[in-house]
């Protein structure tokens, strides 16, 4: 029978259905309060379990739970610090609600001297909360569980992001009707006060091993589920965005990376410097470990730090026993009205902690007033937890993280019995809800749109069209420009991929064109790592020498807008044939080999002398083999059918290119070698921002005309572009040898966080500063070497073009961004050469970003 059948479908529906009663007829789901016995005053953070199990949850801050059981349980356990544990029966297999009083059992310690004092200046001198947390700092180091010699344990990693109070009336909208399944599927009591309408579930089961000596993790993911939103959306994509925002936290490092920012830990070095600390509580658990509360908060509200209370044993370990943080309302955090992580440790048998449990959840919207929005969940589970003890070699050879042949095709069977924490009966529908709204032609239709708008393509199948931005330009040499063009997709084929475009330009009365064959050479499409393909393709356009803008495409129609003088151009013919091999490693190499023709166009030309009479070529023909290595450790990409982009990380990435050009080859009209090195980096600063590095340098080797000598990147738009030199004029600078340094510094409002009206705005500060060494050896001279072509020169006859002399460029900014949540401007100052012709020393250039 063919699996794809009506019949086949509706028993496959049948069968689901049929396990699926079986199993919610054995579900037991309870809802409840803790409250305190004596004052019936809801207890925050209480630990509630069903008994003998591992599935367990705490009470929020309203002393609210909701706890599930795929199992009939008869059972739960309620213990808090200071409480006595009780037993709380329960009926199996039910839905129910139930309120839960704990009878307080206070026991006071004589470690820790809590005295009251009235309206004293907050100090760190003689405070005994500061004491403590030296305390906790100084044994950071054995509290991490690379102490060990050996650990290794089991997770379980659930990512689940909502649609937030979406109301049910939303359904009897007649647009909305067809939809009714997705909007009946909400969650009012996994967050109290809030229903969630989930649309996006990740599942993930590892098995972590560690070792010190030599130190080497290995991840081995079991099994991972994910929904899938179809071939309009990227589901891949998704889910590594929002493992990004969600990272994985370890209180004791220095720096927390959440939301893609960097925290501030309230037990790093420095923390007492930026963190006030209160000894609000001192208790004995029910296990009778003694445990002081300490509270903590920032010292200005609005910096990228934490407030919330740390649980710190008092048994010569001084570890974190459990930890909740919290973002502060006033904080410089764009799109997040809440949030919260808690993390909760258990005890080794040595009697030191482990992360037992990791809770992220945080509420989003554009308006921190507004109750709509979205949220996100993100729960890791912890069990199996071993110590110092050894593997075979083999439990921690191989890369990082690896997945079994069958982790993304595991059974029901298997989640049931792997998951460590329960899914709410709304989770529960996420998979197939989804799955039948992607079958669904409304919801195709909308997808399709928004693919237009935010990717620039319209997909016809196995073909799609844009994109759209660059279907008119207009420039100089070209005047109006129209442009149309597309590529194949994955539905046309898993390995072959064409894209194409063809483009005319009404003044110069000259038509452009590309195509493009790629195959790929290990079945995955080219936009996923590890790319494996070989390229073959043929350009013929226009360009501007010197033009890497790396925030628009060169015909988009926003470059048409420049500032300045912009009439030289180049007409280029480009046959070429890569060969492009990524290794897991994140190593990889690309081969390619080029013949380019390049011919001027506007006012621009290659005029040089011969036997003292002046020729002007028309062509400048070359062939050029070139190899580049790329070394990008630990690289993460947001990954689609159609696109991929690296995701920003503190690791370096080290590009080493190498270009031969090979005289008489295909044409070719020169021999030379050039070499370039760079290395970019993202330096996270914690409460200081980030700062964006990249250092650069090259050479050339032999004797060639200006076109094939370095053209420094300038920027001409009014756009500012964090790789060019914002008031560097194009063609204004060359080199055959060159250094170069550039640095982008974002204070995340640490300064305009202590003026009121700027942290009433939450404005940031920017600062860059480029610096660009270089100079150009007497045989690449035209001056000297009059059979080179000759510099540019403005009508006039003044040059245009120029070497760098003995001291460098320089040009720096300030500026402001997040005004309106996604805007820069830079005030650019240009710092030498203001002698060369048409240059401002002055410039305000702006740029569009989107930051949390």
């Amino acid at each position: 029978m063919n699996k794809n059948t009506p019949v086949k479908k509706l028993f496959l529906l049948t069968l689901f259905l049929f396990q699926s009663t079986l199993l919610l007829a054995q579900i037991t789901v309870v809802n409840g309060t803790v409250i305190d016995a004596k004052n019936k005053k809801p207890l925050p953070y209480v630990s509630v379990a069903f008994a003998g199990t591992s599935t367990g949850t705490t009470t929020n801050a309203d002393g609210r739970f909701f706890l599930q059981s795929v199992k009939a349980q008869s059972s739960l356990q309620v213990s808090f610090v200071g409480y006595k544990t009780v037993n709380f029966a329960i009926k199996p297999g039910a839905e129910q609600n139930v309120t839960i009083r704990l009878t307080a059992e206070p026991q006071a310690l004589n470690e820790v001297i809590v005295k009251s004092q009235k309206k004293q200046k907050y100090s760190n001198k003689n405070n005994p909360a500061v004491e403590l947390i030296r305390k906790v700092i100084e044994n950071k180091e054995k509290n991490q569980p690379e102490s060990y010699e050996f650990v290794e344990y089991r997770s379980y990693d659930k990512m689940q992001f909502s649609f937030l109070n979406v109301s049910s009336k939303l359904a009897d909208k007649k647009f909305f009707k067809k939809y009714k399944f997705l909007i009946d599927n909400r969650d009012t009591t996994t967050i109290p006060g809030k229903n969630l309408l989930p649309f996006y579930l990740n599942e993930k089961v590892s098995h972590t091993f560690y070792r010190k000596n030599p130190e080497k993790k290995h991840t081995v993911v079991l099994g991972e589920k994910a929904v899938n939103f179809g071939p309009f959306v990227d589901s891949e994509g998704i889910g590594a965005y929002f493992k990004h925002m969600y990272s994985e936290i370890n209180i004791y490092d220095n720096n927390v990376m959440l939301l893609t920012n960097q925290w501030l830990s309230p037990i790093a070095g420095v923390s007492p410097n930026f963190y006030k600390f209160f000894i609000t509580d001192t208790v004995t658990t029910a296990g009778n470990e003694k445990l002081v509360e300490l509270s903590f908060t920032p010292r200005n509200t609005a910096d990228m730090l934490f407030e919330g209370m740390l649980y710190v044993t008092l048994d010569g370990n001084y570890a974190v026993q459990r930890a909740v943080l919290k973002a502060n309302r006033n904080i410089n955090l764009n799109f997040v009205k809440s949030m919260e992580v808690d993390l909760d440790f258990a005890k080794n048998t040595d009697g030191r902690y482990h992360l037992n449990k990791s809770t992220t959840l945080a509420d989003f919207g554009f308006n921190k007033d507004k109750s709509g929005g979205l949220f996100g969940i993100r729960t890791i589970t912890f069990d199996k937890f071993f110590i110092n003890t050894p593997r075979p070699d083999a439990a921690y050879a191989g890369e990082a993280v690896v997945y079994m042949d069958e982790a993304k095709e595991r059974n029901e069977q298997f989640w049931r019995e792997n998951r460590l924490d329960t899914l709410s009966i709304a989770e529960s529908k996420v998979y197939t809800n989804i799955d039948s709204l992607t079958r669904m032609p409304s919801y195709r239709r909308t997808a399709d749109l928004l693919s237009l708008l935010v990717f620039g393509y319209k997909g016809f199948g196995k073909f799609e069209v844009g994109p759209a931005n660059s279907f008119y330009s207009f420039n100089p040499v070209e005047g109006f420009r129209l442009r149309f063009g597309g590529r194949t997709t994955y539905d046309f084929s898993k390995r072959i991929f064409f894209e194409t475009y063809a483009a005319y330009g009404f003044k110069d009365e000259r038509w452009k064109y590309f195509l493009s064959s790629t195959y790929s050479l290990n079945a995955k499409s080219i936009y996923k790592f590890p790319q494996h393909y070989v390229r073959a393709s043929f350009q013929r356009d226009t360009k501007i020498p010197g033009l890497n803008l790396d925030f628009v495409r060169e015909d988009n129609f926003l470059l048409s807008f420049k500032r300045g003088n912009n009439d030289k151009y180049l007409y280029n013919d480009f046959y070429r044939f890569d060969y492009v091999r990524e290794f897991e490693n994140h190593f990889s190499y690309k081969f390619n080999f080029t013949k380019w023709t390049q011919e001027p166009a506007g006012s621009l030309y290659f005029n040089r002398l011969v036997n003292g009479a002046l020729i002007s070529d028309r062509y400048l023909t070359t062939s050029e083999l070139s190899l580049n290595l790329r070394y990008a450790p630990y690289e993460q990409f947001y990954q689609g059918k159609m696109f991929r982009t690296p995701i920003i990380s503190k690791y370096p990435i080290f590009n080493l290119y190498y270009t031969k050009g090979v005289k008489d080859l295909f044409g070719g009209q020169y021999g030379y070698d050039k070499l370039l090195g760079r290395i970019d980096k993202h330096f996270y600063l914690s409460v200081f921002g980030y700062a964006d590095v990249a250092l650069e340098a090259g050479h050339i080797f032999g004797k060639v005309p200006y076109p094939l000598l370095n053209i420094h990147r300038a920027n001409q738009t009014y756009a500012y572009d964090v790789d060019s030199y914002n008031l560097m004029n194009f063609l204004e600078f060359v080199s055959d040898d060159y250094q170069a340094i550039s640095i982008d510094q974002h204070f995340y409002g640490f300064f305009f966080n202590k003026i009121p009206l700027l942290k009433k705005l939450k404005w940031r500060e920017v600062v860059s500063f480029k610096a660009l060494y270089g100079g150009l050896r007497s045989e690449n001279d035209p001056s000297l070497h009059p059979d080179l072509y000759q510099f540019p020169v403005d009508e006039s006859g003044k040059p245009i073009t120029y070497s760098l002399g003995s001291k460098p460029y320089i040009e720096g900014s300030v500026g402001i961004e997040n005004i309106f949540k996604f805007i820069r401007l830079d005030l650019v100052k240009r710092f030498n050469y203001l002698d060369n012709p048409n240059v401002s020393e002055w410039g305000l250039r702006t740029r569009i970003t989107f930051d949390f």
